[in-house]
């Protein structure tokens, strides 16, 4: 990190960690919405955005953009502690694909043995993010769950619009599930799991995985993208001021899905599906209350129920999207994600 960086972290860090009193006066009026406040902490963490002029990503230019995204969670994440890292390289729809296997200190010390391995995509609307940018949020899920975590680099658009990262994702879970034991795992504890757009990815993973025999068991969805066709009434009322803008998704999809007939797609909104594969392995599904993909991803959570799916809907009324990548700094979004790391550990620890 630069000089600027390490100032900024520290302002952050020093700022989410005071007592929630100070906290509440410092961010302001409360802002409320939907009949639910939103948490001190990350309305102060908003406003210290706009104190310190971090741009938004979609203001600036592709390069320069996914280089700011992955700065911002560094700023709100930290080196966190964990047993050990494995640079690697996985084999994906077309050719080989970078992934990083995080293992957590508990394993270290409990001697040789098959664990629990989750199999992380990170979220960045399928156009940002990368191994860097969700370096945290996986360290902090090694730690908490005492499992393994994999987390895969897939490709992005616009230079690998739909259905690349797609296929991307089934092939790289189904290069870890080959060489389970390799990576020291239990093949009946393989989950899947991911957030926002990784959200999606491991959704239709753990879909493809039904379809073609793979083990999977369990997927863990974080505000997950399941609607590139609808416009739900969450995503008008936090459309703005809340880190995820409609721009930041509507500049996403035109990447991602650049022919408009694509978005309706199943295997892209896989809110639209009318049928799943037998098999499908049990999901959580957790939502932020002030996130622009609530409605879609707890609409998904139904739809999965309604179709004989065994699924957890949790919704963190507080938080907005990005909390998960909170787990550097603060007390609020870090007690949630210690709650979805309890979760991950309860279903393949």
């Amino acid at each position: 990190m630069g000089v600027r960086d390490r100032v900024d972290a520290a302002v952050l860090h020093t700022m989410m960690n005071l007592p929630s009193g100070l906290q509440r006066r410092l961010a302001g009026t409360p802002v409320r919405r939907d009949g639910v406040e939103l948490a001190a902490e990350t309305q102060l963490m908003l406003r210290l955005q706009r104190l310190i002029r971090e741009p938004a990503v979609e203001t600036l230019p592709l390069a320069r953009a996914r280089r700011a995204l992955v700065r911002q969670a560094r700023l709100v994440g930290a080196a966190l502690p964990v047993g050990a890292i494995s640079q690697l390289s996985v084999t994906g729809a077309a050719g080989p694909l970078p992934a990083r296997l995080y293992t957590p200190r508990a394993l270290l010390s409990g001697g040789a043995g098959q664990a629990g391995l989750l199999v992380y995509f990170h979220g960045g609307g399928m156009t940002y993010g990368d191994l860097d940018s969700h370096d945290p949020a996986c360290r902090f899920l090694a730690e908490q769950a005492g499992v393994l975590v994999l987390s895969v680099g897939y490709r992005l658009a616009p230079e690998h619009p739909f259905p690349a990262g797609v296929e991307d994702c089934l092939a790289g879970y189904r290069w870890a599930v080959d060489r389970a034991e390799l990576l020291g795992a239990d093949p009946q504890r393989i989950a899947v799991g991911g957030d926002s757009a990784g959200g999606y990815l491991a959704a239709t993973t753990a879909i493809g995985a039904a379809e073609t025999g793979l083990p999977c068991a369990f997927q863990l969805l974080i505000y997950p993208v399941t609607d590139y066709l609808g416009e739900s009434r969450s995503r008008g009322l936090f459309a703005d001021g809340f880190y995820l803008t409609r721009r930041f998704m509507d500049q996403c999809t035109e990447m991602f899905l650049p022919r408009p007939e694509q978005r309706g797609d199943p295997l892209a909104s896989i809110l639209r599906r009318d049928s799943f594969p037998s098999g499908l392995a049990p999901a959580y599904v957790c939502t932020a209350g002030f996130d622009p993909l609530r409605d879609e991803g707890e609409a998904y959570a139904d739809l999965l129920a309604k179709h004989g799916v065994e699924v957890t809907r949790r919704r963190f009324a507080d938080q907005i999207h990005g909390f998960h990548n909170v787990v550097g700094c603060g007390r609020s979004a870090r007690s949630c994600n210690l709650e979805v790391a309890a979760v991950l550990a309860g279903a393949i620890g």
